[in-house]
């Protein structure tokens, strides 16, 4: 058997310049963890089979702050591009029918010689005559026609460009996919707005329409298709053409786009990857997450080859919208813990994956789960509104029967800048793999702290105190991970206290149709934020924080943290628990930090353990430690 080692000598932090050199990316000690991985494959997961593809169940959302903008929904489409341009004058409507997206939009829409082609009425007289409030969700405009259906299509191709959705494709123009129904009379002026928008199969809008005069345009897709027999994803061994990607954030060409990322997350997989992996598609397989989970953008450079499965080195960017609906939903003054691992795995495993590890065995079935890692937060930022770029290396791979292990290290930047870094180790199972699931016990039941120590517990109500529209640091409808707390003052492994949990799972939660399509399971990051919430609960519960004045959470700095998966917690399993035990309860003027190791259970295994996890408030301006 083949040890794992992410140890190494300390390697330098990723350059600041926009397109650093090739070399190693920096390790981290998590010496614990070191220790652990090498045994990963003897306690591998089990899976459930048969598990159906479940269905989204929606919500209601908060409504906003009213000086605040609206956020997002979780899952709504996140446009590829942004513009200042709210407005359009019968100029500007002429320079969209001649093709010229980026002399209207901006820099961020161009891509010099492509798509000479794609133009707003091509072909047609263009019946517009001016576009008002123009945003990513819809636009008003003036129209000289009585044709209703050719009105609403040239505004929702206006919309698909201000979406950004061309700069997914080379050599495209606009399909009808769907013509709608249309009755009435137009009128003179419409309003537009956006039904959905995906990228999958691809680069789509529908949209429906009023017009000023009574009449109405509803199902119309709009989409911006290849033609015939242009390439749009990589080639046969995972070659990519020069001319295929987008530009990233920082002017670059990238190698995958967000359309490439958005087809392995739940579309064709040999348009993802190239055709070697077209026998995933409609499997379960290796896929990212979907919807609002999808943390990841753009693939930017890859320093390796595919079937080369040790020390590639890759960049990829995620662009962190100011409205994202993790902002509005989490008790976080910034960005959420579940964010900063997310965006660094997902990143992590996505190129991981590309270089081939399971093609080696076309026929069986290989599910991929993360299985430990450590990650520190070197600076705090807040990222609402940029770019995180990652440079991340892939430093081995170890086949084994029934399974596959890779190990990563990475880092995060903004503005070039390191914020964060870790590493981490997946794993790749066969079915009959998945079948020998033992947890961290080794097959036992081990029971909680509370279990063999009784003691009265108070309970602090976390589901009324959400239930407070005023109710500040609380979490918030997708990100509602808690209803209680019960707490045992002085208890725990360290006697400073003792957190615990349990949540029904409903089969219908939110998560499960974006993580994974196909083989839903809880993602790992969502069982650490809800310890991190119980964490918070405490700390606002216990007066350690009563004389800190309009104080917010942030993920500590210099906080090494150190998670263990050896399970995972299906539709199916009834119920999540948690115990949390404190440990080191840290003051300085303005700010307090509690750090606490923990585990989760599904029923009658311990699966998840996390070493070192810590929670901090402070006020706005206060000293760092």
């Amino acid at each position: 058997m083949t040890t794992l080692e992410f140890a190494g000598d300390p390697l330098p932090l990723l350059p600041t310049t926009p397109t650093p050199p090739p070399g190693p990316v920096p390790a981290t000690s998590g010496a614990s963890l070191r220790d652990t991985l090498a045994q990963a494959h003897v306690s591998a997961l089990r899976a459930q089979a048969a598990l159906q593809e479940l269905m989204l169940r929606t919500r209601p959302v908060a409504a906003p702050s009213p000086t605040a903008p609206a956020p997002a929904e979780e899952g709504a489409f996140k446009p590829l591009a942004h513009t200042p341009v709210t407005t359009l004058t019968p100029a500007q409507l002429a320079q969209l029918s001649a093709g010229d997206i980026a002399g209207v939009f901006g820099p961020a829409y161009d891509q010099g010689e492509a798509n000479p082609d794609l133009r707003v009425a091509a072909g047609k007289p263009l019946v517009l005559t001016g576009v008002g409030h123009l945003t990513h969700t819809g636009l008003t405009a003036t129209c000289d026609t009585t044709d209703l259906v050719e009105a609403a299509v040239q505004a929702a191709q206006v919309l698909a460009l201000r979406l950004g959705l061309h700069l997914c494709l080379p050599d495209a123009t606009f399909v009808q996919q769907h013509s709608g129904h249309a009755e009435g009379v137009a009128g003179g002026g419409l309003e537009l707005s956006v039904v959905a928008a995906g990228l999958v199969p691809r680069p789509h809008v529908k949209v429906e329409a009023h017009f000023r005069g009574g009449g109405h345009v509803k199902d119309l897709v709009v989409a911006v298709h290849e033609k015939p027999g242009t390439p749009i994803g990589p080639e046969h061994g995972g070659t990519v053409p020069a001319w295929l990607g987008r530009q990233g954030a920082t002017g670059e060409r990238a190698m995958l786009s967000e359309f490439h990322l958005a087809h392995l997350a739940h579309g064709d997989q040999g348009i993802a990857f190239g055709p070697e992996f077209s026998r995933y598609t409609g499997t379960k397989a290796t896929r990212l997450p979907g919807g609002g989970l999808l943390l990841v953008d753009r693939v930017l450079h890859l320093r390796g080859r595919r079937g080369e499965l040790d020390g590639a080195t890759y960049e990829t960017e995620y662009d962190s919208p100011a409205d994202s609906w993790y902002y509005a939903d989490t008790a976080n003054e910034s960005m959420p813990n579940f964010v900063y691992m997310e965006t660094s795995l997902q990143a992590a495993l996505l190129m991981g994956y590309y270089l081939g590890p399971t093609l080696s065995t076309p026929d069986a079935t290989m599910s991929l789960r993360n299985l430990g890692g450590t990650a520190t937060v070197l600076r705090e930022v807040d990222v609402r509104g940029k770019t995180i770029r990652q440079r991340s290396e892939l430093v081995s791979t170890t086949i084994l029967p029934g399974s596959s292990l890779q190990s990563f290290r990475y880092v995060l930047s903004c503005d070039g800048e390191p914020f964060y870094q870790g590493e981490t180790l997946f794993g790749y199972f066969s079915d009959e793999a998945l079948a020998n699931q033992t947890g961290l016990d080794a097959g036992r039941s081990v029971p909680t702290w509370l279990a063999e120590n009784p003691a009265p517990v108070r309970r602090l109500d976390v589901a009324a105190r959400r239930a407070d529209p005023s109710a500040r640091l609380v979490a918030r409808n997708k990100l509602a991970l808690l209803d209680h707390v019960d707490v045992v003052d002085g208890g725990g492994r360290h006697g400073q206290g003792y957190l615990h949990s349990v949540r029904r799972i409903d089969p219908g939660e939110w998560f499960f149709a974006r993580h994974f399509h196909l083989d839903p399971v809880i993602p790992g990051s969502l069982g650490v934020e809800s310890v991190i919430q119980a964490l918070q609960e405490w700390l606002l519960d216990s007066g350690l924080a009563a004389d800190l004045r309009d104080p917010g959470f942030i993920v500590p700095v210099g906080a090494e943290f150190t998670w263990k998966y050896r399970g995972q917690f299906l539709p199916t399993d009834g119920e999540t628990r948690l115990e949390a035990h404190i440990k080191d309860v840290r003051r300085a003027p303005g700010r307090v930090r509690v750090t606490a190791d923990a585990s989760l259970w599904k029923p009658g295994l311990r699966i998840y353990e996390l070493t070192d996890l810590a929670v901090e408030l402070r006020e706005r301006g206060a000293q760092p430690w």
